[in-house]
């Protein structure tokens, strides 16, 4: 059995947390793709058995958030689970507006230090609870919407954010807070996109059991927003390139009407990438 669940992760549990608990429901290997934090809640799609093998083409996806960040503090984690620091104005919702697209396009993004950076073999997170000094390298992201939704509070706000891979929604309300002058943290985050996953379509957590978890099972090639080929021709499942006139890139390859994997085309050749079945 292999596809993927589309799961609305609760508040309060760990991406981790959710795939451990269905690899014991499903009995098979699991793996989510994008860590969500603990914090935040929505959309976690999580690959199961052979599905697994795509993380890298789902990562690369482009995800939505809505997200409220609080002015005038923050706190050593960015987020609610921290330890605060007070000071900083509240902006205005005018003030914010002017500053956000400065952080809209590509970015250079200095990743929190309570995150999953690896820093010499360890995350950079196990440093920070220690209390020892994290060296992390700014990135380069892509943050392709910053919008400001509307004020929810004295001193929150909320955002609409698509971004592309490795971005730091946490981060972004750090370095909002600082083009503004003041401090600033994420108090609430929901991902209600994660590529083809919406929360249209996610299945909360606590309905996912040992009985219903097949019936909301996505078929692997249904999730691939891809062009699809199918060739007969054995050599190609063999290792061997063969002929082919369909424009160079990647595709989803069926063999007699099944599906396959994913399969790249280049200067006229066709060869398999990735074996799925």
């Amino acid at each position: 059995m292999t596809g993927f669940l589309c799961v609305d992760k609760p508040e309060g549990r760990s991406s981790g947390f959710v795939v451990n608990v269905l690899k014991r429901i499903t009995g098979t290997p699991c793996g989510h793709m994008g860590t969500l934090d603990p914090f935040a809640s929505g959309v976690l799609p999580v690959g199961v058995g052979n599905a697994t093998r795509l993380f890298d083409y789902f990562l690369s996806k482009k995800k939505t958030y809505r997200a409220t960040f609080r002015f005038g503090m923050t706190t050593d984690t960015l987020d609610p689970e921290g330890t605060f620091t007070m000071g900083g104005k509240i902006p205005t919702a005018g003030e914010i507006e002017g500053a956000l697209p400065h952080l809209t396009g590509e970015i250079l993004q200095l990743p929190p230090i309570y995150s999953a950076k690896s820093v010499e073999g360890k995350r950079s997170y196990e440093y920070a609870r220690r209390g020892e000094t994290v060296s992390l390298t700014p990135k380069k992201v892509k943050v392709d919407a910053f919008d400001l939704v509307g004020q929810t509070g004295e001193d929150t706000f909320e955002f609409l954010i698509v971004c592309g891979a490795g971005t730091y929604i946490r981060a972004l309300a750090r370095d909002l807070a600082e083009k503004l002058g003041t401090l600033g943290y994420c108090t609430a985050l929901r991902r209600t996109a994660s590529g083809a996953f919406t929360e249209e379509i996610a299945v909360p957590f606590a309905e996912l059991t040992p009985e219903t978890w097949e019936g909301h099972l996505i078929p692997t090639d249904a999730a691939i927003d891809l062009p699809a080929t199918d060739c007969a021709d054995a050599r190609l499942y063999n290792g061997i390139c063969v002929r082919t006139d369909l424009p160079d890139g990647l595709y989803k390859l069926y063999r007699e009407g099944m599906f396959y994997g994913l399969a790249r085309v280049g200067e006229g050749l066709l060869k398999t990438e990735k074996k799925l079945c």
